[in-house]
């Protein structure tokens, strides 16, 4: 689609109305899949685990199921609007520096910190690569500049198509691996029981994890960055262009299309929120099971081979290789969608400073393009001076809770100031959206108290 970011008659598509047609126009949520799969789930959710054991499942199944809520009405903005999360962040209410608005310069501030999780997030890629197959000494430094490259090569087209298919593919073969591995475990001395099951939902938080528990919650299932980056993908994959501008006449056909899509989006959303809610429980259950038993912690250059406990103590030796391929995969695959969607976020927030003309697709494109090299090269050199991938992640993932904020902020302007009133949702929705919002304010607060006190 030629410039999916302006809205114009010619683009109007109707909604589909039935099950298979609907199912073809999904997508956008397992891009955001992918980039939560591989810093949340593999890494975030595993060392936790590992850490702490069952009892705290009901935190991690928690911070996947409630987020969604507040997804759900930034796509819902977005579809009927047409405007992206930047757009959206520099309308908020509250003062301005220059062109942009507090909560952009916020965003900007907290993200560039985030470098430091996809930093993580390639030192992974490269420690897989040296497991899987060693260059000598630099073997670390040569696989990151690989990972970096291939990154880089992949993204910078600024093609929508090509991330959807990896993402999904990439997830579903390393799903498929996991649950795999799980079964196999009941077979092994770490077979989990039901007593081990079920201490998971006691609402327990062990002293001394609030950095691990506080990143687990933040970086598991949307994170405040994967809520603004969903749409992105929204628009990119056509909803708000299906949907067209808002007319002046005809206003009742305009809001059936705007609800129709509203509903593939509603769908998409929820369906992929069961995808990474799952993968998110299998990977902490297996944490808990092998890792945390044998007081193992994935923890600098032995993050992967600790991992990989994970599937050759449940499927014997020979499944190190397997897990490998999988771990890279899916590594991989959090690099293409957090690349991706940060050309985009950070194209966005310069058009709101000014620097750039985001609504021009050509300018849009070069921007999204030179940033796809800039990033993987800060991501890798980070990698370089720290090297600590699991600390990197658990740290850059924390700081997703202070972005979190403003988005539960935005969430509710958008659904109190800004929505149409034909297009509001229903009180169940509104009750969900409340709580939703209420426990990341809880989470946060209370960490930030507990972080002092401590």
């Amino acid at each position: 689609m030629s410039n999916p970011y302006l809205r114009t008659p010619d683009k109007v598509v109707e909604p589909p109305t039935d099950f298979i047609g609907t199912v073809k126009r999904l997508g956008p949520g397992f891009v955001l899949s992918a980039s939560i799969v591989g810093s949340g789930e593999l890494i975030a959710t595993t060392i936790f685990g590992a850490e702490v054991g069952f009892i705290c499942l009901w935190l991690i199944l928690f911070s996947c199921l409630v987020k969604v809520a507040v997804q759900i009405e930034f796509g819902r903005f977005t579809i009927y609007s047409g405007k992206t999360s930047m757009q959206a962040l520099n309308d908020l209410p509250g003062p301005r520096f220059g062109k942009a608005n507090w909560a952009v310069w916020g965003w900007f501030g907290i993200m560039s910190l985030k470098n430091l999780q996809v930093g993580g997030i390639i030192g992974g890629v490269a420690l897989v690569f040296t497991e899987l197959y060693s260059l000598g000494e630099h073997s670390q430094i040569i696989w990151t500049v690989v990972a970096a490259t291939f990154t880089i090569a992949v993204v910078s087209r600024g093609v929508y198509g090509p991330i959807e298919k990896w993402s999904i593919i990439m997830i579903g073969l390393f799903t498929i691996l996991t649950i795999f591995s799980l079964i196999s475990l009941q077979w092994t001395p770490y077979a989990i029981s039901w007593s081990d099951f079920s201490s998971g939902f006691g609402f327990q938080l062990p002293a001394g994890v609030l950095l691990i528990a506080l990143g687990a919650f933040s970086i598991t299932g949307v994170g405040g960055d994967e809520v603004l980056a969903y749409n992105y993908w929204l628009i990119e994959k056509g909803y708000a262009s299906h949907t067209g501008p808002e007319p002046i006449e005809d206003r009742e056909a305009w809001l059936a299309r705007a609800k129709g899509w509203i509903k593939v989006m509603q769908l998409d959303a929820v369906l992929s929120m069961v995808c990474y809610t799952i993968v998110t429980g299998l990977f902490y259950l297996l944490g808990a099971a092998i890792l945390h038993e044998q007081g193992l912690k994935p923890e600098g250059e032995e993050l992967v081979p600790v991992l990989s406990r994970m599937y050759t103590d449940t499927l014997g030796p020979w499944a190190e290789k397997v897990f490998l391929i999988g771990a890279l995969v899916v590594l991989l695959s959090t690099l293409l969608a957090a690349l991706a969607a940060w050309t985009r976020l950070f194209s966005d927030a310069f058009g709101r400073f000014g620097w750039i003309n985001f609504e021009d697709a050509a300018q849009r494109k070069k921007s999204i393009a030179l940033l796809s090299v800039v990033f993987p090269i800060i991501w890798a050199l980070l990698y370089f001076k720290i090297g600590k991938p699991g600390f990197m992640v658990i740290v850059g993932g924390s700081l997703t809770m202070l972005i979190l904020f403003i988005v539960v902020f935005a969430a509710m302007i958008m659904r109190y100031r800004w929505l149409p009133d034909e297009l509001k949702p229903s009180k169940k929705f509104d009750l969900v959206l409340w709580l939703s919002a209420l426990s990341i304010a809880v989470a946060g607060i209370f960490s930030a108290i507990k972080f002092m006190i401590d």
